[in-house]
């Protein structure tokens, strides 16, 4: 859909804060006072919020057990005009939750989606990690399985820039053991409990991090870890044929030796022809 409805409410996508309740935008406060719903990942814990900043407002549960039926209610509200906010528990809401839902069935529909930018742990965590930042790839939560877990780091072992996990802290030391056996002895950050009372950044290799976190920790975690310094190599068709032919002792033609070779070296397939031509001449033998 091209443009948003006029008839439509608007959906706000309000970030909140990720620890330190006064890291809010005054844009943000501005918004939840005057939206007809607050759509909440878990309402306790955003009344909290509100009961900080002196907000009142009609609020819903939307969380992935029940997003059919909330969505139903926050449709409604949509389409009668009025305006919604959807908020996370913490940070951006659509990053790694169920708020993904909501947006795409809200951009179907014709509303308006706005993005009321705030906090969020993945720009925070990696800001102060000390490692690259101008490319970096946010993977969200790992799955549970380490099998799983290694085949994603097997696909992402040649991605040059950084990479950012969330992870359960009681899965962080297998977390980290399964990265340090495919990545090997990169630097890595555990970033835990951002903007809260205890925040903490604990910097070394994968391995060593492993170690240090085998029986677990507390509190939220962020994990950033560097990219792949290697390049990966990318054989052409004519590479993976030459390899073959010496593996399977496979004799081949002039013309066809030129052809490979040609694509191999860039020289082209005449070039190599004539050079070949030109040794058997020297040698005396007779050119094909």
């Amino acid at each position: 859909m091209s443009e948003a409805s006029s008839n439509l409410g608007r959906l706000f996508l309000v970030a909140t804060p990720i620890g330190n309740l006064q890291d809010i935008t005054l844009r943000a406060l501005k918004v939840l006072r005057e939206v007809a719903l607050v759509a909440a990942e878990d309402t306790r814990h955003t009344r909290k919020l509100f009961s900080a900043h002196g907000l009142k407002g009609d609020m819903i549960s939307y969380r992935e057990q029940n997003h059919k039926t909330a969505s139903r209610r926050i449709f409604k509200v949509l389409e009668e005009g009025k305006d919604v906010a959807l908020v996370s528990d913490a940070g951006m809401p659509g990053i790694s939750d169920p708020g993904q839902a909501l947006i795409r069935g809200a951009i179907e529909r014709g509303a308006r989606v706005v993005p009321v930018p705030g906090p969020t742990a993945v720009i925070a965590a990696l800001a102060a990690s000390g490692l690259q930042t101008d490319r970096f790839v946010f993977l969200g939560f790992l799955p549970r399985k380490t099998s799983a877990i290694i085949r994603l780091a097997e696909d992402l072992a040649y991605e040059p820039g950084s990479l950012i996990i969330y992870e359960s802290p009681a899965r962080l030391g297998k977390t980290l053991g399964a990265l340090a056996a495919v990545w090997g002895n990169r630097r890595a950050v555990v970033v835990r409990e951002l903007s809260k009372l205890h925040e903490t950044f604990d910097r070394g290799t994968l391995a060593e991090l492993s170690e240090r976190y085998k029986g677990g920790t507390r509190g939220e975690v962020t994990l950033v870890v560097e990219g792949s310094k290697e390049k990966k190599v990318q054989a052409s068709p004519e590479l993976r044929q030459v390899i073959e032919a010496l593996q399977q002792g496979r004799k081949y033609g002039t013309g066809e030796i030129a052809r490979l070779m040609g694509g191999l070296t860039g020289l082209g397939k005449r070039v190599v022809y004539q050079l070949i031509v030109g040794e058997k001449d020297a040698d005396g033998e007779k050119s094909p």
